[in-house]
């Protein structure tokens, strides 16, 4: 294996792949090419689970979370931030210009207001009249009225997690989200967490997750991903060390929700990479060698 190398969560990983390795093909270091590559996820309306478009908590208001890390351990998150299209690069100006690991809500908000951003209405009409699809159909004994037909609004693909590895041998990774749908009002996921949605380690290698945030914090996925190799597991043993422990922990809610699930991506300093998840469907997409390909994850839970 080689460097460089993208690897992302999901089919539209390949296209954030196809920016970051513009980048890291020319020279670039890894944490510009993974803070554009999220870009091109972010600013896509078309997309529900993240950026602009995003799906809306239970209020109707779309809030973001977001993450970035580098090989140095230098690290950045918001969480709950609202009308910024691009909160990765919130992220990495809270890691560049503050002591802080982590901004929240109004104070993320003001933050990236001072620094330049120009605020954005996020909700699409896409995504509000999925929301009163959601909202009318949530009792038949309140007064909103609508078509009982749910199955559109379950398809919610979550996080766009990317992890890179420059010409250099530099590692870095970020993670964005819009989170859960129809979520509680001030909701914040795995993904912003240092250490469960995102984890660098320069020395070692780098993990993301997407899926279940909850279950995924519970467990502190990432870093044990990465901890694992650092144990001499390969980045695919140590994914599938991640969710073996996911399962362990959630069996109950698994075997209850046919919808739950997690999954992770790996990739370590010799260019190796891996990903499993609970069930089937996880895909996630690799630039490697000149050829961007998107390959079908290991499950392993299979009821």
């Amino acid at each position: 294996m080689s460097a460089p190398v993208a690897i992302s969560t999901w089919n539209f990983g390949l296209r954030a792949n196809e920016t970051a390795w513009k980048l890291l093909s020319g020279g670039s270091n890894s944490l510009d090419a993974v803070e554009q590559g999220i870009w091109v996820v972010e600013d896509d309306p078309s997309i529900t689970s993240i950026g602009y478009g995003g799906l809306p908590d239970e209020t109707m208001r779309v809030t973001l979370d977001a993450a970035i890390m580098d090989w140095r351990m230098n690290c950045g998150a918001v969480g709950c931030i609202e009308k910024i299209k691009n909160p990765v690069s919130v992220a990495r100006k809270v890691m560049e210009r503050t002591n802080h690991v982590m901004l929240s809500g109004k104070g993320a908000y003001e933050f990236a207001l001072a620094h330049g951003f120009k605020p954005v209405d996020l909700l699409t009409d896409q995504s509000r009249e999925t929301w009163l699809r959601w909202k009318e159909n949530l009792s038949d004994k309140d007064n909103w009225v609508g078509p009982h037909d749910m199955d559109d609004l379950n398809d919610n693909h979550d996080t766009i997690g990317l992890l890179a590895m420059d010409k250099k041998g530099r590692i870095s990774g970020g993670t964005s989200t819009s989170g859960m749908a129809w979520k509680i009002r001030g909701r914040v996921g795995d993904s912003p967490i240092i250490g469960a949605g995102l984890y660098v380690d320069g020395k070692v290698g780098a993990a993301a997750s997407t899926g279940v945030g909850e279950a995924n914090m519970r467990i502190v996925g990432s870093f044990l991903v990465v901890e694992s190799m650092k144990n001499r597991q390969t980045p695919q043993e140590a994914c599938e060390t991640a969710i073996k422990r996911a399962i362990e922990v959630h069996s109950k809610q698994i075997k209850a929700d046919k919808e739950f699930q997690l999954a992770y991506i790996a990739l370590n300093k010799r260019g190796e990479v891996g990903g499993a998840a609970i069930r089937k469907g996880f895909q996630y997409a690799v630039y490697q060698d000149g050829i961007n390909k998107l390959y079908d994850a290991k499950y392993l839970y299979a009821q």
